[in-house]
């Protein structure tokens, strides 16, 4: 009987078959007559062991050939081994390397930071990286299962549009032709036309700001998912906010616990995010924040030190909500009860990740609307079409923002965003 192709991670599967296994080699060690090899096949890591009596001599010799990451088809008998990467091991029968690696440029040693982006295509393969990214996929899958069994409909915003989302100075300016045009800062305004057709919608896709920060919390390219929901006020705009972070957390837990394991994420610590998360009105955050002695004027935004120093001790996310409507989009709903204000919220991290979500219910009358793009400045002509989703039987709605990259970084308990996007774009790197 001729043995299986498996991958690493259906091993557990298959104690005491033969099996073969194709990957790349990590790590290769020799005690005496007894060798062993790391193979990595994406899926997880097992490790090979070679007894020089038990093999051709081809075999022995093949693996005093091998260099790190090389790539390879090992052929063995699965064995429980709690001690192995794994809990599994391969007793070798057969070894073909489909080629030799040349020297690797990543080592077992501190490289900087500059040295693995340039390396970005490589540093991948490193086991915090793989485990980091395994989660962003699995939350990635958990956004559109939350979304598909709620209703929603996903919606492809644009890339390239002609009306500005956010704030005019981080902006990307291309050519279209004999326009000018813009690489989308949001899809929330096409997601605003599309509520009113489906009633509930999620964008999800590439967005770019143009911000000169080098903080460990910015990128000049990221992922935002965005639902628009009709209506659907503040407060249930933070409801759904609170349903939705619950259970990508959840999801990280329950479904990567091996990864987490790898990224030695404390866990306990996220075992308390479900609702209700904490809850404080923008002008309390200013008292709250000149009380523990920092200089902090009502109207201004909140920094990342400020965010921080909020969420200090919490044990799940806090909701900032009803900023000042001078330091926020203008398409934000102004406050009934406080008009200096807006109906908005950003859900803040604990242990310094800071905001994670901006949501809001939007401005649905028509001149109050067309009021705040003139007082911003922004090219009216540009907003006709968006300016007609309230000429046109307009209706209270809501909806948020959520960035993958810090939502993964919090989850995983990574330093830093750079590390939670596959190729990341930053003010001073485009390459690889």
């Amino acid at each position: 009987m001729e043995n299986q192709t498996v991958e690493v991670r259906e091993l557990s599967a298959h104690v005491g078959e033969e099996v073969t296994v194709s990957g790349w080699v990590g790590a290769t060690r020799v005690h005496g007559k007894v060798a062993f090899l790391d193979v990595r096949d994406g899926t997880g890591v097992v490790q090979g062991v070679v007894v020089k009596k038990q093999v051709p001599a081809s075999v022995w010799e093949a693996h005093g050939t091998l260099t790190q990451e090389s790539s390879v088809v090992v052929t063995g008998t699965v064995r429980s081994e709690p001690r192995a990467p794994g809990g599994h091991e391969l007793g070798v029968t057969g070894l073909e390397v489909i080629r030799l690696a040349e020297e690797y440029p990543i080592q077992p040693k501190e490289h900087g930071v500059d040295f693995l982006l340039d390396h970005r295509h490589l540093w991948l393969r490193s086991s915090l990286q793989w485990a980091g990214l395994r989660v962003r996929a699995e939350v990635e899958q958990a956004i559109h299962d939350f979304f598909y069994q709620r209703g929603f409909v996903r919606i492809d915003s644009p890339i390239l549009t002609g009306s500005i989302g956010e704030h005019a100075g981080t902006l990307f300016q291309t050519d279209y032709f004999d326009e000018k045009a813009y690489l989308a800062q949001t899809g929330q305004l096409y997601g605003e036309a599309a509520a009113a057709a489906f009633r509930k919608i999620y964008t999800f896709g590439p967005t770019f700001r143009a911000e000169r920060s080098k903080t460990r919390r910015h990128l000049t390219e990221f992922w935002m998912v965005e639902p628009e929901v009709a209506f659907l006020d503040s407060e249930g705009n933070m409801k759904l906010q609170e349903e939705f972070v619950t259970y990508l957390v959840e999801r990280a837990l329950e479904r990567c616990p091996d990864e987490l394991k790898v990224l030695e994420r404390d866990t306990t610590k996220l075992a308390n995010v479900r609702p209700p998360f904490h809850r404080l009105a923008y002008t309390d955050a200013v008292a709250k924040l000149r009380g523990m002695g920092r200089e902090m004027e009502w109207g201004s935004d909140l920094g990342a030190p400020d965010e921080t120093a909020l969420t200090e001790g919490l044990d799940r996310p806090l909701f900032v909500f009803d900023y000042p409507k001078e330091v926020k989009a203008f398409y934000m709903k102004e406050n009934p009860a406080d008009p200096r204000t807006v109906l908005c919220d950003d859900c803040l991290a604990p242990e310094g990740y800071g905001e994670i979500i901006g949501g809001s219910q939007r401005e649905d009358d028509l001149e109050r609307l067309v009021a705040r793009i003139r007082e911003q400045e922004l090219p009216e002509e540009a907003y006709d079409w968006y300016l007609d989703l309230r000429r046109y039987g307009t209706f209270v709605h809501s909806g948020f923002g959520l960035g993958i990259e810090r939502t993964v970084a919090w989850i995983t308990g990574r330093p830093h965003i750079r590390e939670m996007i596959p190729f990341p774009r930053l003010m001073n790197r485009l390459k690889p």
